[in-house]
């Protein structure tokens, strides 16, 4: 995939509405993108950042030659003379500034975060569920979760164990119900104050999904420290309420958010409770989907 040039990134978003304050600014390079329907266009003042960034767009991006829905701007700015000197940088998404900070690192996740939520909800013909998910069997295992609810860490062992990649943060729903592939790189925290380790899963010595498949497998269970596993079934309408709890246009269209889910949750089993270790349970779960 190639970049586009600020020329063309202007050319294409002709409709969007610019803002004196950021006009003002020299934008040198910049790129417009499509992911999922929801047409996106990026610009910056410092070219050199462009390369780097692409590592946080949405999985399967494509360049688009299109009017842009959302528009982004980056900004690299030097502060102070001297010993003094330091580089600020800002993240404008229209003209709301997102984040500013002296760590670019900072900057690119919060594009990343912001993409997401954003094609999310304003994609059209899918459904996007806060998730992880892996296949196993020709059937999806679902982990409907909220961030820092234990996604990636479970997603990780049930790949370690031998499923397939999906995503560690959005099952991505057809109108039949069926998931679809995300397979951004996973984000691993570290621990307690330090940034998040971002990884392809091919790193993690797995592999990544590409085909559609039907939901085998729903566990909303939430992870305690020393606690005994103790997962239950759960009905299937409490299992279509675990994942609209974590669907991002679920109080927007819940008219088409719904049907979607039960028909996701029409051949699933369902769990719910409390869990333990991830490598301890990632066993277990790809056996009750076996049995």
């Amino acid at each position: 995939m190639q970049t586009s040039t600020l020329p063309l990134l202007k050319q294409q978003t002709e409709c969007v509405p610019f803002y004196p304050e950021l006009d003002e600014i020299s934008w040198k390079a910049g790129i417009s993108l499509v992911s999922y329907g929801v047409h996106i266009g990026i610009r910056v003042n410092e070219p050199t950042i462009l390369e780097p960034l692409l590592d946080y767009l949405p999985p399967g991006w494509e360049e688009s030659s299109s009017p842009v829905d959302e528009l982004y701007s980056l900004i690299v700015d030097e502060i102070g003379k001297g010993s003094g000197r330091y580089i600020d940088h800002q993240i404008y998404r229209g003209q709301e500034k997102l984040a500013e900070s002296i760590e670019l690192e900072t900057i690119f996740e919060t594009l990343d975060s912001d993409l997401r939520l954003q094609v999310g909800i304003a994609v059209q013909d899918w459904l996007f569920v806060h998730a992880g998910v892996v296949g196993w069997r020709g059937k999806a295992i679902l982990i409907p979760g909220r961030s820092f609810s234990g996604k990636t860490t479970l997603v990780k062992a049930l790949v370690n164990a031998g499923a397939t990649y999906y995503s560690d943060e959005y099952a991505v729903l057809d109108t039949e119900g069926r998931v679809h592939p995300y397979p951004r790189r996973l984000s691993i925290r570290q621990g307690e104050g330090q940034r998040v380790k971002r990884c392809s899963v091919e790193e993690l010595g797995g592999t990544a999904g590409t085909e559609p498949l039907p939901v085998g497998l729903i566990v909303h269970a939430q992870y305690e420290s020393g606690v005994q596993r103790n997962l239950k079934p759960m009905s299937l309408g409490h299992g279509v309420l675990a994942l609209l709890d974590n669907t991002i246009v679920a109080s927007l269209r819940p008219d088409f958010a719904l049907p979607i889910l039960a028909s996701a949750v029409s051949g699933a089993l369902c769990l719910e409770g409390k869990r333990d270790e991830a490598e301890d349970i990632a066993i277990a779960l790809l056996q009750h989907l076996e049995n």
